[in-house]
Formats: C-alpha cells, structure tokens, sequence
C-alpha cells in the first residue's frame, strides 16, 4: 500500500517554532511499514510544510494516518475531512485521540489508542486483504453507523522489539539541526497535569544500552534530544549508558535532555552527563511554591529544585527551567517571585507556560468536573493561551501576567548580559525567546481582544473548535 503519515503543524508561535524537531511515534510506525514492504512518506509540517507536488503525491494514498496532540487537532481534523472527499481513509493516532477517540471519528475513518506498533500493521494487513478489523487492537471504527471499540493491548514491554527510526523517511529530514533520540517509556510520577502517564504507563521501559549505542553510531556526530519523558529516572541504567558511550567513544557533538532537579543527588552522573557533551538540560521545575509543587504531586520541594541548578551549572551544564502559571495555589504575585527566582539562580532559559487542562490528566477531569473551563479550543491548548477559570486571578491576569514574565526574563538587556559574559549560545536562546514573545503578539492580537471582552462581559468565549483552514488540495 502507499500511505502517507501526517503531523500536522502547531496552530501558533510556542517556545520550541525555532527548532523543529519531529515526535518519533511516526517515523517508528513508518519504519515497520517500510520493513514490511509498503510505500512509506512522512510529513512533519512544522519541519516543513506540504508544497503543491508533495499534496499530489498524499492524494494518490491508500491510507493517510495523522497524529496528533490536543493543540493540533483541528488542523488534522480538517485534513481528514479534505481527504474523505477524495475517498482516502484516514486514520488518526497520537494523545489526543487516545483520551476522546469517538472525536476524531467524526471526522476520519479509524482511530487508533494508546500505543499503535502492534495495532497500525494490523490495521493495514487488514484493509490491505479485506479482511476483519475485529482483530486489530486497540481500534475504534464504525460499523453500521454504531461506534466500535477493540479490546485494549498491553503496552510494548521489550522495546527492542520496535526497529530504530528512520528518520529520512520524513521529508526535509536534512534539515533538523537536533536528532531526537527515545531510550526509554513511561514515567514512575504522576503529576496532575501529565498525560505521559496516563499514556504509557508508570512502569518505566527502557531499550537495552546496546540499542541505544547501535542508535547513536548510525547518527555519528549529530546533535542529539534524548527526548525522554525523564531521562534519568532510572540512575543505574543511565549511568551504564553514559559509561558505554564514553568507553566506545560513541558521542553525539552535543546532546540534551529532559530531567528532574532530583540529579543533584548523584555526583557521578552529573559528571559522566559532562563528561559525554552534554550540552543543556531541560527541568520541570514547574513552581518556586512548596503547596503547588504538592498539589502537583511533583515529589520534589523548593531545596531540590535551586540544589539542582546549583549542581548543573558547577557541572558546566545549562539550564532550561520549565514552570507553569495558574495552580490554585497561585496569587498574583507569583509572577514577579518566579522570574526573581529565575534571574537570581541564573537560570540559562526558561520556559514560562500556563497550566493547560490536556484530555487524559487529572487535572483536565477535575477542572471539567468542576466547570472551570470555558472553552473546548483545542488549538488553544498550548500552553501560551489561557483555558480556564484559575482560582486566585482572572484569565485575563493570568494571560498578562504570564506574558509579562517571559519579557522579563527574555528582555534585551539579558542578552547583551549573556554576550557581556560570552555566553554566546545562551545569548541567541534569549535572543529566539524575544523573536518568538514578538511573533506570538503579533499573532494573538485578536486572541487577546477576545479574551478581555469575555473577561469584562462583552461577550461570550468560543466554547468549541473550529476546524483549521488547510490548503491540502491542489487547485
């Protein structure tokens, strides 16, 4: 068959519209696919954007899968109703349809949940031979207009199963300046506001060390994310990678990571993370406030999160801190005290977000439940939009406050401090966060409009999403 994977595009600017780099569930499905002898093409919009010929090519498909997340839903909502009128079935994966999967019924054919390495190849077996789709698992389809649900497959347990990616399936590969990486599944917390285990579990999987090393020798001298939900939850095994990589002189130019603050607690893997070019770590901090952290059931205080920057950079290692506004545990002023917080401890880069209920985490039942939240936008859930009702400000503080915080932090003077101290890779991060504040203003004008005429009652708040304007089919 010839098919045709999608991720489509993020709907605004957002923190990472400067480096493009493609989730793996795609190129892993592809990979299999190819292995299995079919005609494989990937399209990660924000790398880059399907041209005129490449919508041809998607056109002529037998099956078109599209993955997405809650903020990139409607876009791939719309493409699968552009590509129904061409008689094309359309299948969707990713979070989002694992937690609402009716939804995208609406708009496709299939709807696959939960891990799909398995169920995808099943799926294509099956419409390839006509043959029973109640064997594919973890499958929702329609039969006679009535809604049906599959039984429900374990997770993938021996990741080595599942081939390593093939990243030139996917069109303008060439040019990704950061190779992602996956070692590992599943996270052993569970914070509220996280779908990642809702997703794949708490058990935590990992690839043998000698796949990943056989993965980063294929790479040879790249940069590479290590885009692990948390890289380092599991010390022993981590510190056996690092080890390997050093001993076997497999090291990627540089590599970044996503961490908890809690790896201060172990010297020697902070000096084997310096010691293989690690090059930044991007930390959930999330709150400076010991009550949110709890309410957060993030299992880390205020003492681990400035030991932890204390650790990294006596390591030489950059720190991109990740916070979130909005908990109700969050008065006014945490704005100012979070970016205090932030320029006293130095903290390289930041990422300042508002909290978003996503489909599939606690925190998205207990504020639906409680009918704090005021519009169904999936587009809006980003991170960069307010969705709901906080507890202790408005949304339209929490909007304004949180944008204020980032032009704080990200304000010209920072980085000419940064290029002051020749910290010159800092200097542009700080520099891109300023393009992108900029970009995003420029953007959201209408957004902010809306917001503060719903705040002041002038009108009502767009409850539901619409679909995404896609120009997916050639005139």
């Amino acid at each position: 068959m010839k098919i045709a994977l999608i991720e489509p595009s993020s709907p605004d600017y957002h923190v990472y519209s400067h480096l493009a780099i493609p989730r793996l569930g795609l190129p892993v499905l592809g990979t299999i696919l190819r292995d299995r002898g079919h005609e494989v093409s990937i399209y990660v919009e924000d790398l880059q954007r399907i041209s005129s010929s490449r919508a041809w090519d998607i056109l002529k498909s037998d099956l078109v899968g599209l993955s997405c997340t809650s903020a990139t839903a409607p876009r791939a909502y719309a493409m699968a109703r552009l590509l129904h009128l061409r008689g094309i079935p359309v299948v969707f994966g990713g979070v989002h349809p694992t937690f609402l999967p009716e939804e995208p019924l609406a708009h496709g054919d299939y709807v696959i949940v939960g891990e799909a390495e398995e169920a995808f190849p099943r799926l294509v077996d099956a419409l390839e031979s006509g043959g029973d789709l109640s064997g594919v698992p973890n499958l929702y389809y329609r039969d006679d207009g009535q809604v049906v649900h599959n039984a429900h497959r374990e997770y993938v347990f021996d990741l080595d199963d599942i081939p390593i990616p093939d990243l030139s399936l996917v069109h303008g590969h060439e040019k990704l300046k950061t190779t992602p990486v996956m070692t590992t599944r599943g996270c052993p917390h569970n914070c509220t506001f996280c779908s990642v285990t809702p997703m794949f579990g708490r058990r935590y999987r990992m690839n043998s060390v000698e796949r990943v090393l056989e993965e980063l020798r294929r790479l040879g001298k790249a940069n590479v994310f290590f885009c692990d939900d948390n890289f380092t939850a599991s010390p022993t095994r981590t510190k056996e990678l690092l080890e390997r990589m050093l001993s076997e002189n497999v090291l990627p130019r540089k590599w970044y990571a996503q961490v908890r603050a809690d790896v201060y607690r172990d010297p020697e893997l902070l000096d084997l993370m310096r010691r293989t070019r690690c090059s930044r770590v991007f930390v959930g901090f999330e709150s400076i406030d010991e009550k949110t952290l709890e309410s957060y059931h993030k299992h880390q205080s205020l003492a681990d999160i400035e030991q932890g920057v204390k650790a990294f950079h006596d390591h030489g290692i950059p720190v991109h801190g990740m916070f979130m506004f909005g908990a109700d545990e969050d008065d006014p002023s945490v704005f100012a005290r979070t970016v205090r917080f932030a320029l006293d401890r130095r903290l390289d880069t930041v990422q300042f977000l508002m909290l978003t209920p996503v489909p599939g985490s606690a925190l998205f039942e207990k504020l639906d439940e409680q009918g704090r939240i005021f519009t169904y936008d999936w587009s809006l859930y980003d991170g960069h939009h307010v969705v709901f009702e906080p507890a202790q400000m408005s949304p339209l503080d929490l909007q304004i406050g949180t944008l204020r915080a980032n032009r704080r932090f990200y304000s010209a003077s920072s980085v000419l401090r940064s290029v002051s101290c020749f910290r010159f890779s800092t200097a542009f991060l700080r520099y891109m966060g300023r393009r992108v504040l900029a970009g995003w203003s420029r953007a959201n004008d209408r957004f902010m409009r809306r917001l503060r005429d719903f705040q002041e009652g002038r009108r009502s708040f767009p409850r539901h999403f619409r679909l995404q304007d896609v120009d997916l089919l050639p005139k």
